[in-house]
């Protein structure tokens, strides 16, 4: 079981239709899983009949996810982006920064890092440098 996290705290699994590998995308529209070294213009031509792209985090400190998702971004994606894995915390803000929308992390994670300890990171937008220096 997971649990995702958004900036309003913790909520249970909400999509109900299927999740597949990015090698599936032909024959699929819909949802897609995305490999942290998947390369994100792959899905270029699918990007508008996808309403959801999760982006696997093997390990916290593997950061290719943080790329890919900037990069669905500029490709102009606006569906729901979701990390998944091992997310701590403490990247929240940056999840939420690079374009993702939520997290997908499991029970015993929730468990260790309660809703207080992601709720205290929402405030992702402020002292944000880096739109700062975009602007």
């Amino acid at each position: 079981m997971t649990v995702i996290v958004t900036d309003t705290g913790f909520a249970p699994e909400d999509w109900n239709a299927p999740i597949v590998a990015l090698a599936e995308i032909a024959f699929h529209k819909g949802a897609i899983d995305l490999g942290n070294t998947d390369d994100p213009t792959a899905l270029q031509p699918h990007l508008a009949d996808l309403s959801l792209i999760r982006v696997a985090f093997p390990a916290f400190n593997d950061g290719r996810a943080f790329t890919i998702a900037r990069r669905l971004r500029m490709l102009g994606y606006t569906g729901r982006l979701r990390a998944h894995g091992h997310v701590i915390a403490d990247q929240y803000a940056m999840i939420r920064r690079v374009g993702f929308d939520e997290v997908e992390i499991p029970e015993d994670l929730a468990a260790r890092q309660p809703a207080s300890q992601w709720a205290f990171r929402a405030n992702w937008q402020d002292h944000h440098y880096q739109a700062r220096l975009r602007a």
